[in-house]
């Protein structure tokens, strides 16, 4: 064995027995207290170690009473989140079959007030292009309908049917650059022909240029047989909105729809044509 190692060897036990020798006088040396003092140091160690390890726990169980406390309130918070959106599903709903239940209180009503045959249908799609304005209806051939028939709503005129299907029709609106109506001014009774210009409303045209015609004025379908003839007379067709002359001629009559043409849901169908020269009973403006 080498010396080096006999050596460590012999440090070892020097250290061990003197450690011995510390503890047993440590044990037999009191405190003031009278507790032997390798039992005093002996109890703080252990103290502090087990002041640091309860901490250590508390800390633990902190954190993890937080943590599940936390996952409750999220779950809670979703929960409400979840009933919220119901709820604002149902007034959604509750505000859209309100506001379906007074279009079809109007047409109804409007309905009542006619003394023509009508039939009430839905707008169910939009077929507006550049060089067509158009909705289709819900109602077709087999319910009776049938080209050329006018279309109405509470507001006023809407267009005429120009194609139908067994269960749809095709409606041509007033405002396409094809449709024509024959129209008169309600106030003056000067008469022209209203004519679609799109989303700029009507032009009406072919005055008199001696007619009576002002800015606020409310244009009526004039109800004359031919071409135009297809509304029967007075229904609202809309107001004027700006007047332009040249010279002692009009130049320019615009005239603002009546129908919010982007809105449309009820409608009714004129299955037949209005008694000569009577005028609906709903005309109020």
């Amino acid at each position: 064995m080498a010396p080096i190692d006999i050596r460590q060897r012999a440090g070892y036990l020097f250290v061990a027995v003197l450690l011995g020798h510390v503890v047993l006088i440590s044990a037999q040396v009191q405190s003031k207290s009278g507790v032997p003092l390798i039992a005093g140091v002996t109890f703080g160690v252990f103290a502090e170690l087990q002041r640091a390890t309860s901490a250590a726990v508390s800390a633990v169980q902190r954190s993890w009473s937080g943590y599940v406390a936390l996952r409750t309130v999220r779950r809670e918070n979703d929960a409400l989140k979840r009933q919220l959106a119901d709820v604002q599903i149902q007034l959604q709903e509750q505000r859209a079959l309100a506001d379906r239940t007074r279009g079809l209180e109007k047409i109804l009503d409007l309905q009542d007030r006619l003394e023509l045959k009508t039939m009430a249908a839905e707008a169910i799609a939009a077929g507006a292009t550049l060089d067509f304005l158009a909705v289709t209806i819900d109602k077709g051939s087999r319910h009776g309908l049938r080209p050329d028939m006018a279309v109405i709503a509470p507001a006023g005129v809407v267009g005429r049917i120009v194609a139908t299907s067994p269960g749809a029709a095709q409606v041509q609106l007033l405002t396409d650059v094809n449709a024509a109506a024959g129209a008169i001014i309600e106030r003056s009774r000067a008469q022209g022909i209203v004519v679609g210009a799109g989303d700029k409303g009507f032009l009406l045209e072919k005055v008199s240029e001696v007619a009576d015609i002002a800015v606020g004025d409310v244009v009526v379908t004039s109800g004359i047989e031919g071409i135009f003839g297809i509304y029967p007379k007075g229904f609202i067709i809309g107001r004027v909105e700006t007047v332009k002359k040249k010279g002692s001629a009009y130049d320019e009559i615009r005239v603002r729809p009546a129908v919010d043409f982007s809105s449309l849901e009820e409608v009714l169908v004129v299955l037949t044509p209005a008694p000569a020269g009577e005028r609906p009973k709903e005309a109020g403006h």
